[in-house]
């Protein structure tokens, strides 16, 4: 039988999973060689094995080999020290040549034919002379590898406004699109520095609730629309929607004696409002802020 257990390649990278035998015994922190396809390396157990879910079957994994030499594991934990120090040779020549370009990272391949530098920079970078010095101090091919800012923190990591590890750095597999739409769906002032992130960006957390927060406001009346609130002891007033709760699924009703009113959504009409299945709604979180 096999197991899925989650093994990192490289210190910065997150843990994929891979294929192994149930006669391979390993624990986290152990290093095993694993088949990526284009070559067999080592790679850190970072996460347990586990079974095979059942969403995964079909999916293809490379393998878990073998466990690693105890040379195979000193030689990983090595390359990354040689990595450590290249990071600052490569920020010190970047200086002397007066180029604006923060240095992220630096991978060795095994057998250090290849440098791969990662790095940042606001304008376009002549980096020609920079190569030719890493080449001749490391001895190796050098590739350039220029990365955003959104990577720049997820290479980093830190610790974000909500005291826990950045979701970029611990758990999210890839970027998706954050625009100041999932901000304004989800009624928050845009011009509050709070919105942004380590990174500068608009923080990953507004997609999380952006979908719920479209569903609820579908039943909701746009802002300035007429309607007739139930104002308690059967009667009902027209007046005029002047803003949304969208969690609580209340609105403030505008009243022609220019007083308001907060009314939640069954107590109001309005024309035009979408007929809601009774049992198809959806609880709504509470209501809360930024972090």
């Amino acid at each position: 039988m096999d197991y899925l257990v989650g093994i990192r390649l490289r210190e910065v990278a997150k843990a994929e999973d891979y294929k192994a035998a149930e006669e391979i015994e390993m624990h986290v922190g152990e290093f095993v060689v694993v088949d990526t396809g284009a070559a067999e390396v080592v790679g850190e157990v970072r996460r347990p094995r586990r079974p095979v879910p059942d969403f995964k079957q079909d999916r293809l994994f490379h393998r878990v080999v073998r466990l690693a030499t105890d040379a195979e594991a000193s030689e990983w934990r090595e390359r990354r020290e040689r990595e450590k120090r290249a990071i600052v040779t490569c920020q010190r020549k970047a200086r002397e040549h007066q180029l604006s370009m923060k240095v992220v990272d630096v991978e060795f391949t095994p057998g250090a034919r290849r440098t791969t530098v990662y790095f940042n920079a606001e304008d376009r970078v002549d980096f020609r002379e920079l190569v030719r010095d890493l080449a001749r101090e490391f001895r190796a091919r050098i590739e350039m590898r220029q990365i955003g800012a959104r990577d720049v923190t997820k290479v980093m990591d830190g610790i974000g406004p909500c005291g826990r590890q950045l979701c970029c750095s611990s758990y999210l597999r890839k970027f998706e699109p954050i625009s100041v739409k999932m901000a304004k769906t989800q009624d928050m002032p845009l011009t509050d520095n709070r919105l942004l992130g380590n990174c500068g960006r608009l923080k990953c957390c507004l997609l999380y609730e952006f979908s719920l927060y479209e569903e609820l406001r579908t039943r909701l009346p746009r802002v300035n629309t007429p309607c007739q609130a139930s104002c308690g002891g059967g009667g009902c007033m027209n007046g005029k929607i002047r803003s949304l709760r969208v969690l609580k699924q209340t609105v403030v009703v505008g009243f022609p004696d220019g007083t308001e009113a907060e009314v939640p959504l069954d107590q109001v009409t309005w024309e035009g409002r979408p007929h809601i299945v009774a049992g198809s709604e959806r609880p709504a979180p509470s209501e809360g802020g930024l972090s």
